[in-house]
């Protein structure tokens, strides 16, 4: 008789043994001891993480003899036996992968209403219920909505989105999670030695790696692992049973994209794959350890559950290698692997996609410059910079513009040259003070700088009143001084190109308040200019 495998004999027997998923086994265990027990449960996950074994372990419970209800299932009681053995003719369980038609749920409908034969419940698990046809959900919803007092459905299902909004709302809805690294790691160790299995630490972590949060899968490997119970299992065995590239090799790689060496790294793909590793499995490593090295140079190591001396080689990579250029390297490898297609050349797409990866790319958004700091209260005549004193004739008083920020003040510090040819620069920068900002600037033209003042031009007044409420001037200006470097502040005028209809009466409009107030506010319009006004 063939030996059972690891994930049937480790099933959890108890809600205890059930691990990951504490806040739905408290929740059961609550239900139970108040005997509060619905009709229906609808338990929803990705697989391996204990849903089916969960509506075994609820069978057991209600049906379960022991008097306490804390002790519940007890695993000693004839029922609880019977469950175990499979031989409990009250628990129903259907696959409704291969039971997926109205006429399969119309014979569970008839067979509902018989009372039960041994225990106090019948139990029906319908398994991977999101595979029913639209007419079987139809003929359970009937059921679901006014079901016999014997009766308890538990729905499970890896597709929850498939499951129509009618049958979840006639469920209590639990959602199983993905079992985190150290639990199913610590699960593991526990069989290995109940098993008498000899296996490095490190082993048993690329395992639970491996299972990416499932528990049977992760066991499954494991039990793939043990072809002789008395050898002792390395990292090496397990890499190359299991088909992945050492973790060395994958830092290796990651440190030839990073120095943009095409040589080394397709010499370290080809290795990897004559070496015996999966190419697809190989992507994902390279994926997962690309999205580590992201999240040390976003976040910090603190996000990261691992050694210290793999926290300094993803630190030391996270310097070495720009933003933009980790997150094209993470899309082309997850490209790659998303559209996989077996062929004769099975590591072409991890060349192609190291070889994108490596392509030159600019860094255009500057490191953040200290930002000044905003002000929470409308700017006064205190916020202006002091007086600059100049020799010569005291120059005349400048006409106010209209709906200007501040009064100028102080020798010009950038020429509108500067301005015009870094605008689009500040464009990209504003969006990081005001997501709205990089849109309403497309309306705007610098027209002149005036000591500390820059004054821009717009079409419209709807767009004058937009620029000048106070968050988005204050981020304008913001923007100005991370790409300019010079602290400027912002005036708008009205310039309407429609009543403009002489040659360099733009020029004249920006630097005549006056004449653009005329223009623009009373409708007048500039026929003709003296050639001394159009070259001042």
């Amino acid at each position: 008789m063939p030996a059972q495998a690891l994930y049937l004999k480790w099933r959890p027997a108890t809600f205890e043994d059930v691990i990951g998923q504490d806040h739905i086994t408290r929740t059961l265990r609550n239900a139970l001891r108040q005997g509060r027990i619905r009709h229906a449960y609808l338990f929803s996950g990705p697989r391996g993480t204990g849903k089916t074994s969960t509506a075994r372990l609820l069978a057991k419970a209600v049906n379960c003899l022991d008097d306490d209800p804390d002790r519940r299932p007890c695993n000693i009681c004839a029922h609880c036996l019977a469950v175990n053995e499979g031989r409990y003719l009250d628990l129903i369980e259907i696959d409704a992968a291969s039971h997926t038609g109205v006429d399969d749920v119309r014979d569970l409908r008839d067979k509902i209403a018989f009372s039960p034969g041994e225990g106090q419940y019948k139990v029906y698990i319908i398994d991977e219920v999101h595979r029913f046809s639209g007419a079987a959900f139809d003929a359970l919803l009937k059921t679901l909505e006014e079901p016999p007092a014997h009766a308890i459905f538990v729905l499970a299902t890896t597709e929850i989105a498939k499951v129509p909004a009618t049958i979840k709302s006639r469920c209590q809805v639990f959602e199983f999670r993905r079992v985190s690294l150290a639990e199913v790691t610590a699960r593991l160790a526990e069989i290995a030695a109940v098993e008498g299995v000899s296996i490095d630490p490190a082993a048993l972590t690329l395992i639970a790696r491996e299972g990416t949060g499932s528990v049977r899968d992760s066991i499954s490997l494991l039990d793939q692992l043990i072809a002789d119970p008395d050898a002792h299992i390395s990292l090496d065995m397990a890499e190359q049973i299991l088909g992945t590239a050492s973790g060395q090799n994958i830092v290796e790689l990651v440190d030839a994209l990073i120095a943009s060496d095409a040589a080394r790294g397709l010499d370290l793909i080809n290795a990897a794959v004559d070496g015996g590793a999966d190419p697809r499995q190989l992507g994902q490593q390279v994926i997962a350890h690309l999205r580590q090295v992201l999240l040390v140079k976003m976040a910090g190591e603190a996000l990261l559950d691992t050694t210290d001396e793999r926290r300094a080689v993803l630190g030391e990579q996270a310097e070495a290698i720009g933003r933009k250029a980790l997150i094209a390297a993470i899309r082309a490898f997850n490209g790659a692997i998303a559209e996989w297609r077996a062929g004769w050349q099975p590591q072409l797409p991890l060349e192609l996609a190291f070889l994108e990866s490596i392509k030159p790319v600019v860094e255009d958004e500057p490191e953040p410059a200290p930002r000044p700091a905003a002000h929470p209260r409308p700017r006064t005549q205190d916020d202006l910079p002091p007086p600059v004193d100049e020799p010569g004739p005291a120059p005349s008083p400048a006409v106010p513009v209209a709906g200007a920020a501040s009064v100028p003040g102080g020798p010009p510090h950038v020429r509108v040259a500067d301005v015009l040819n870094a605008w689009a620069q500040v464009q990209k920068n504003a969006r990081a003070h005001h997501p709205s900002l990089p849109a309403l600037l497309e309306h705007v033209t610098p027209r002149d700088v005036r000591g500390d003042q820059l004054v821009l031009s717009v079409r419209s007044s709807i767009f004058k009143q937009k620029i000048e409420v106070s968050d988005k001037r204050i981020a304008l200006e913001e923007a100005l001084y991370a790409v300019l470097g010079v602290p400027l502040k912002v005036s708008v005028i009205v310039v309407d190109e429609a009543h403009v209809k002489t040659p360099g009466a733009n020029d004249v409009l920006a630097t005549d308040d006056v004449l653009a107030f005329g223009v623009n506010e009373l409708g007048g319009e500039i026929t003709d200019l003296d050639d001394e006004a159009s070259q001042e």
